[in-house]
């Protein structure tokens, strides 16, 4: 379980958008990702490994949907 304080919001949180962004928080061996509107919710986990050429992925390819934004 991770407990509060391990959440980061995503630099960029608000866009337009009001408070909607996305959470991440950082296991030993897995990152979560949680829908900050709905903090409650069982968050998405994906192995650590994963994560990094994912991010890279949505570097090289951008994001796509309305309001989008690169991910950092």
């Amino acid at each position: 379980m991770l407990t509060p304080g391990t959440w980061q919001k995503s630099s960029f949180s608000g866009g337009g958008q009001g408070d909607a962004c996305v959470e991440v928080a950082k296991g030993p061996t897995h990152i979560s990702v949680r829908d900050s509107k709905d903090p409650a919710r069982t968050p998405l986990t994906f192995p650590a490994a994963a994560f990094a050429p994912f991010l890279q992925a949505l570097k090289d390819t951008g994001t796509s949907g309305p309001g989008a934004h690169r991910a950092s």
